[in-house]
């Protein structure tokens, strides 16, 4: 290729580029990934953009980046205009919306991962499958949702934990319904997770999980997408119809033969009845699930016989339902569950040879009883006398030793009563000498 023809290439380049970013349309969507990684994260913000908002892809766990406006100030996710600027931080990416953005060349400063796209929009809206008509109690339901930047899907690793999405029904109160005055009633969210219905995650399609199990009648339902950065809102009237398919347990003559018949209805005016078909299961009381298939409908009114049980106790039955519209919709749908219970039948009553025996083998009972309690009580009057008399012979013996101690001490009284008379009574004898009777005379 000639210099020329090179310098042309570049000039026709360079013009595209300027006319997509004046006319709002997201630059980064054609720049090759390698190229946004030669800018080290930079970009151009022309004079005529009046909002812009930025999705950015950073290493898992890092920090929310730092952006350096073009006269060299910068703004932190913690620190920035309130009211112009709005910032959504996420484990994987930021969603950063500018109002009246200063033009001139802008940077970021963090973990980009390396190679990714820096997307700059101007629009944000939300793309929402509409309800399907007729639409059923029960179904189980597939719609999807996307983030739309400027028409385009918009698809950032982890912008299912960035987005909040919300679905609601919102009765239009008409008296005729079930759903009257029941007011708002919240049915389920939109996720990108790769669970239940989701497909893949994190591939910018986001798939509902709708709880149907909701009162007949007129709704209108609000889908609702939210964050701090942004807030968007689709709606939409519908009627949530009566379910075609009614099953119920039909009275059985017979309780405890274990079989029990259901009663099928299918609105053949819905449903197309050859490609209608039926999945129960019956959990019994020993845990026990029973698979059972019902197939091959020709009358809008059929009765089933269920296989025998044979275990007492109560039966728990889940029924579901996959069907096609005249319309050609296919639907699946959930049934109300169905109890039955098996009561163990009483036993037949006795025979007199039965009653005869069990007589007499009552009065044996009685009488061995009346042995063993005239036994116990011998014994017990035995045992008592035994410790009677030992408590007597106790009480004597320690009479008889009482008897001997008081004798002994009356002994030893009486013996010291004696020596203390004798003694008392030397103390009175007088023991002087009496006078010389001679010098007596002679005194005289």
């Amino acid at each position: 290729m000639s210099p020329n023809m090179i310098r042309r290439v570049k000039l026709f380049t360079a013009f595209v580029l300027c006319y997509l970013s004046i006319s709002g349309v997201a630059v980064a969507n054609v720049v090759l990934s390698n190229h946004a990684s030669e800018l080290k994260n930079r970009f151009k913000i022309d004079h005529m953009v009046d909002s812009i908002t930025l999705l950015i892809h950073r290493e898992y766990g890092s920090a929310p980046v730092v952006i350096v406006r073009p006269d060299g100030s910068k703004w932190y996710v913690n620190r920035h205009p309130e009211g112009t600027v709005s910032w959504m931080e996420g484990l994987t990416g930021d969603m950063i919306t500018i109002k009246k953005p200063m033009p001139g060349p802008w940077q970021l400063l963090g973990q980009v991962v390396e190679g990714s796209v820096i997307e700059k929009v101007s629009t944000l809206t939300v793309d929402v499958d509409a309800i399907p008509q007729p639409l059923f109690q029960g179904e189980r339901l597939k719609l999807t949702a996307r983030l739309l930047g400027d028409e385009q899907k918009v698809r950032l690793p982890g912008l299912d934990f960035m987005m909040n999405w919300t679905a609601r029904f919102i009765s239009k109160n008409n008296t005729a319904d079930e759903n009257y005055a029941a007011g708002i009633i919240i049915v389920g969210a939109y996720r990108d997770n790769g669970e239940e219905l989701d497909e893949r995650p994190d591939d910018g399609v986001f798939t509902s999980d709708l709880n149907l199990e909701q009162p007949w009648g007129d709704y209108t339902l609000q889908v609702q997408a939210k964050n701090t950065v942004l807030e968007r809102e689709y709606s939409q009237e519908f009627r949530l119809s009566k379910r075609p398919i009614n099953v119920a347990l039909l009275e059985t003559d017979n309780s405890e033969s274990g079989i029990w018949t259901l009663d099928i209805q299918i609105d053949d005016e819905v449903l197309l009845l050859e490609q209608t078909h039926l999945e129960a299961e019956i959990m019994g009381p020993t845990g026990k699930v029973i698979p059972v298939t019902i197939t091959h409908f020709n009358e809008k009114q059929t009765q089933f016989a269920l296989p025998r049980v044979i275990d007492f106790g109560s039966y728990d039955l889940k029924l579901n339902a996959v069907s096609t519209t005249h319309d050609g919709r296919e639907i699946y749908l959930s049934l109300p569950e169905l109890f039955f219970n098996l009561i163990q039948p009483p036993e037949p009553p006795p025979s007199e040879e039965e009653l005869a025996a069990r007589a007499e083998a009552l009065a044996k009972a009685e009488e061995q009883k009346a042995k063993e309690e005239a036994i116990v009580l011998i014994v017990s009057i035995n045992v008592v006398l035994v410790i009677i008399g030992i408590v007597v012979l106790l009480f004597l013996r320690k009479r008889s030793n009482l008897k001997k101690a008081l004798a002994a001490t009356e002994a030893r009284l009486e013996k010291e009563i004696r020596r203390e008379k004798v003694l008392l009574e030397l103390d009175q004898i007088d023991l002087t000498m009496p006078e010389d009777t001679d010098n007596q005379v002679g005194k005289s």
